[in-house]
C-alpha cells in the first residue's frame, strides 16, 4: 500500500466458519420494531433495467405504487459501461426523448475494429456485424440513468438513492415479500454508533430484482429457489474504464474503435474500446474474460499497458484523466440464463444475464427485459408466474441464442475463437450443438502445473499508473468504522494453499488494490490477509473469480461506493 494515498484502508480480514452463509440480522436485529414502507412494486437497481420498468409500469396503470431504491449515493454513481446504446426499447418508452436527449449523448458515426500487436497491428478491412454501429448513440449510461430517473418521479416513481438493500424478506411458505434495508451506524465490531438508525423494511407484492451483474441478492435467491437448475454456470468479464479529456481539437466525435490481441495473449479472451465523445472527451476501456488461466494476469495492469499502444498513446498524451471504474460484465448468455421468476420475485437486465457478448451490448436488453415485466405484471394482476416462459419466449432470448456460441468459443483460444465466431455469424447461430459454460472461479491453472506467460506491465507514462491512484479517480467513498463488506470464510487458506497454488490471485484481478498479504510477527505462518475495503469498487470481481469461493461481496451501508462521474 501506498502511505500517502487517503483511499486506502487497513482492515484485517473479515472472516466467518467455512460452512457458513453470508450472515443475516443478529437475534437483537432480528427482534426489534422497524418501520415499514408499502408498495405494489419495488425495483432494486436504479440502472436502466429497473428505471424502465418503472417507468413501463406507471405508464401502464398509474395507480400502482412503484418505489426504486438504489445503493449508490445518487442515481447513476454506481453505473458503468462502455457505452454504445441500440435505441429501440428508448424509443419505443420515452418517443420524445431525443428531443431532451441525455447531458451525455453522440451518435456513432464510424467504426474500426483492430487486431494489436506490441508494436503495431492490423485494421479489418470489414467490421463484424455486431458491432457495426450505424444508427446507435454513445452515451454515458450513468449520466443517462440520472436523466431517466427524474422521468420517472414525474410520472410518480418513488426513487431513493442510498438505500441499499441488504437482505430479502420472505413469508412462511418462502415467498419474497420485500427486501430490509442494511442498518446504518453500525461500526466495524458490530456494535452500534451514536448515529445508528435500522433500516426500513419495504414490502412489495412483487420484488423486482435489477442489480446487475452478479447482484448480491439475486447470488441468494438463485440459490435458495434452485434458479439455475437446468441452466450452465453464469460467466462475466471484468471492465476496467477511464474518461480522459484531450488536448482541443484532438477528439472526433462519434467515433469507436474497437480492438483485440495484445496486452492479452492467444489464449485470454480480451478486448478494448474507445469511444469518441463531444468536447474532446473520449472513452477508453479494457475487457477481460474471468475465465483467464492464467493466475499471475492482473487486467487492471493490461489495460494500463493497453493505453501505451502506439495507436493509443498519441491520441491521449497531454490529456487529462476525468474519472475511473470498473465492474463485471455478465458474459454466460443464452446457456447460462436461470428461471428469472420465483414466488413474489422476478429478475431483468444483467441481473439475469442478458448482455450480447458479440455486440457488447447490453442496454437495449435489459431495458427490453424491464419494459417487458412491466407488462406481464399489469396484464397479469401483479403475478410473476409465467414471466420466464414469456422472456424465453421473445427478442430478448432470440437475439441471445444466435450468438449463444461465440464467447464460449475462445476457449480454444484466439484464433479457434474468430473462426468460430465467424462460422456462427454467417449460419446466424444455427449450429446444431450449444457450447456449454463453465463457472470462471475454476479456470485458473496450477502454478505447479504450468509456467505463466512472463508479462512486463507498462505502467509508467499514463495516468493513473497505479490501482490507487485509480481509486482516487473513482471517487470511492467508504465509512471505516463499519463492517468490513468482503468476507472471506477461511483466511488461512489465503497464506497457505493459496500462495503455493496459485500465488493469491485476488492481489491481481482485483483493480482498486483491495486485498493484500502483508507481513505479520503474529500469524502462524508470518502473514495474513490484509482487506482494504474502502478501496472497493463493488465490480464483484472477488466474489467470482477467487478459485475457492471463500470470498462473498456484500452491501456496506447505503450510500457508500464509488461516485462516478460521466461513465
Amino acid at each position: 500500500m501506498h502511505e500517502s494515498t487517503d483511499t486506502a484502508s487497513e482492515h484485517p480480514a473479515a472472516t466467518m466458519p467455512a460452512d457458513a452463509v453470508v450472515p443475516g440480522p443478529d437475534a437483537a436485529a432480528e427482534a426489534e420494531p422497524r418501520d415499514v414502507m408499502e408498495y405494489d412494486v419495488v425495483a432494486v437497481g436504479a440502472g436502466p433495467a429497473g428505471l424502465a420498468f418503472a417507468i413501463r409500469m406507471k405508464q401502464l396503470d398509474p395507480s400502482l405504487s412503484v418505489c426504486v431504491i438504489e445503493k449508490s449515493s445518487t442515481i447513476g454513481a454506481h453505473i458503468l459501461s462502455g457505452a454504445v446504446i441500440e435505441t429501440g426499447p428508448l424509443d419505443a418508452l420515452l418517443p420524445g426523448w431525443r428531443d431532451n436527449p441525455p447531458p451525455v449523448c453522440v451518435d456513432a458515426t464510424e467504426d474500426e475494429f483492430w487486431y494489436f500487436t506490441k508494436s503495431g497491428g492490423h485494421r479489418f478491412p470489414v467490421v463484424p456485424p455486431g458491432m457495426r454501429n450505424h444508427g446507435n448513440v454513445i452515451v454515458s449510461l450513468g449520466a443517462m440513468c440520472a436523466w431517466l430517473a427524474p422521468q420517472a418521479e414525474a410520472l410518480g416513481v418513488e426513487i431513493y438513492p442510498g438505500f441499499a438493500a441488504a437482505e430479502t424478506l420472505h413469508a412462511d411458505d418462502g415467498t419474497v415479500i420485500g427486501v430490509r434495508i442494511g442498518d446504518m451506524g453500525v461500526a466495524r465490531d458490530g456494535s452500534r454508533k451514536p448515529g445508528y438508525a435500522a433500516g426500513i423494511d419495504i414490502h412489495a407484492r412483487v420484488t423486482v430484482l435489477a442489480e446487475g451483474a452478479r447482484g448480491h441478492l439475486t447470488k441468494r435467491l438463485v440459490k435458495r429457489f434452485d434458479l439455475d437448475a437446468e441452466s450452465d454456470p453464469q460467466a462475466y468479464s471484468i471492465g476496467i474504464k477511464e474518461l480522459w479529456q484531450l488536448p482541443e481539437g484532438r477528439g472526433t466525435p462519434g467515433r469507436i474503435l474497437h480492438s483485440l490481441g495484445w496486452p492479452a495473449d492467444t489464449q485470454t479472451y480480451g478486448g478494448s474500446f474507445m469511444y469518441h465523445l463531444d468536447r474532446d472527451r473520449v472513452a477508453i476501456g479494457f475487457v477481460s474474460g474471468l475465465d483467464y488461466r492464467d493466475p499471475m494476469y492482473a487486467p487492471y495492469e493490461a489495460f494500463q499497458q493497453w493505453k501505451h499502444h502506439p495507436v493509443i498513446k498519441p491520441l491521449l498524451e497531454g490529456g487529462s484523466i476525468l474519472s475511473t471504474g470498473a465492474r463485471a460484465i455478465v458474459t454466460g448468455g443464452w446457456q447460462s440464463l436461470p428461471k428469472v421468476e420465483m414466488p413474489g420475485a422476478l429478475l431483468i437486465g444483467d441481473t439475469a444475464g442478458l448482455l450480447n457478448v458479440p455486440k457488447i451490448k447490453g442496454t437495449h436488453q435489459a431495458m427490453r427485459s424491464g419494459m417487458m415485466a412491466a407488462e406481464h405484471l399489469v396484464a397479469g394482476a401483479l403475478a410473476p408466474s409465467g414471466f420466464d416462459a414469456r422472456l424465453r419466449g421473445s427478442e430478448v432470448m432470440a437475439e441471445l441464442h444466435g450468438v449463444r456460441n461465440i464467447k464460449p468459443g475462445f476457449k480454444k483460444g484466439l484464433w479457434m475463437g474468430l473462426a468460430n465466431a465467424a462460422w456462427e455469424t454467417v449460419t446466424a447461430g444455427r449450429s446444431p450443438w450449444t457450447l456449454a459454460v463453465k463457472a470462471d472461479w475454476s479456470s485458473l491453472d496450477r502454478l505447479d502445473e504450468v509456467t505463466p506467460p512472463k508479462r512486463d506491465y507498462i505502467t509508467r507514462d499514463l495516468a493513473p499508473r497505479d490501482r490507487l491512484a485509480g481509486v482516487y479517480f473513482a471517487a470511492t467513498e467508504h465509512d471505516e468504522d463499519q463492517p468490513v463488506h468482503l468476507v472471506v470464510q477461511d483466511t488461512s487458506i489465503c497464506v497457505t494453499r493459496c500462495v503455493e497454488e496459485y500465488g493469491n490471485p485476488c492481489t491481481r484481478f482485483c483493480p482498486a488494490g483491495v486485498y493484500e498479504i502483508v507481513d505479520d510477527a503474529a500469524a502462524d505462518t508470518g502473514k495474513r490477509l490484509q482487506i482494504n475495503a474502502a478501496n472497493c469498487v463493488h465490480c464483484k470481481t472477488c466474489d467470482i473469480k477467487d478459485p475457492y469461493e471463500i470470498i462473498t461481496w456484500v452491501t456496506p451501508e447505503g450510500g457508500a461506493g464509488p461516485n462516478y462521474q460521466n461513465l
